[in-house]
């Protein structure tokens, strides 16, 4: 890894999960560009915390479904390495991503399309772009769903996109190993952030029973979450790669 201080890039960083890992990385010390799709202000308000915490933050618009654009983004990462005398990232953290909700009958073949892009065929060739740009011996984490484990009949297309990305997670595992990369996949479980628009946040009947259905008795946080990915990153988890984590609480147990 770089002799300087650690650098991670975190896709969707400007809110939930991904904001919570920008800044569990940063009070550890570790440097992070991460990517925003529109809310500049948000990833403002994300680069003030981890400045705070001293470390470096820099932001990057990116849509993480646009496979045309990874090219130049990458080109813009290259250009964004070498203003901190780097030219390499440690870690790459693939978090950004939407939420959709349909039983079966009423999936249309434009919104499973659309969770392709982002959820899969972006997170895949996204990081096959940036490759190159991955320090050997760094770490790559995706960022899944508890949902490829629990059945929800109104998240199959999400989860059909996630465990692709968990199958996905151990076959790159074994084919980075000879670059000594680690790869490994989080799956959060419900989580109070404003996926699925903050339902688990902001409905507390939503949230009750998510506590009531989760062994640790709550709903998760996305600090929660946040310290799972940073820890994953961690000097002392360097002997983990190609595994699943939960970081749910034990939700249905």
């Amino acid at each position: 890894m770089s002799a300087q201080s650690a650098i991670a890039l975190v896709t969707g960083g400007s809110r939930g999960i991904g904001r919570a890992t920008v800044e569990a990385l940063a009070q550890r010390g570790i440097d992070t560009i991460f990517t925003y799709k529109n809310n500049r202000d948000a990833a403002d308000q994300v680069i003030a915390v981890a400045e705070q915490a001293g470390a470096r933050a820099l932001a990057l618009q990116l849509d993480t479904s646009d496979t045309p654009g990874f090219t130049a983004f990458a080109d813009l990462l290259r250009h964004t390495l070498g203003q901190w005398e780097a030219d390499r990232i440690d870690f790459l953290v693939n978090n950004a991503g939407t939420s959709y909700s349909a039983l079966f009958p009423e999936v249309t073949e434009e919104e499973f399309d659309k969770l392709y892009r982002v959820h899969f065929k972006g997170v895949f060739f996204l990081t096959q772009t940036l490759l190159p740009l991955i320090a050997d011996g760094g770490r790559i984490v995706n960022v899944t769903s508890s949902v490829t484990r629990i059945i929800s009949p109104d998240s199959m297309s999400y989860a059909l996109m996630k465990s692709a990305v968990e199958m996905w997670t151990v076959y790159l595992a074994k084919e980075l190993s000879a670059r000594r990369i680690a790869v490994n996949a989080v799956a959060p479980g419900s989580t109070m952030t404003d996926f699925s628009g903050g339902v688990v946040r902001d409905d507390p009947e939503v949230n009750r029973q998510m506590a009531e259905a989760t062994a640790l008795g709550r709903a998760g946080r996305p600090e929660d979450i946040g310290q799972t990915i940073a820890s994953l990153l961690s000097p002392e988890n360097a002997w983990i790669t190609a595994q699943r984590i939960e970081a749910s609480g034990g939700l249905m147990l």
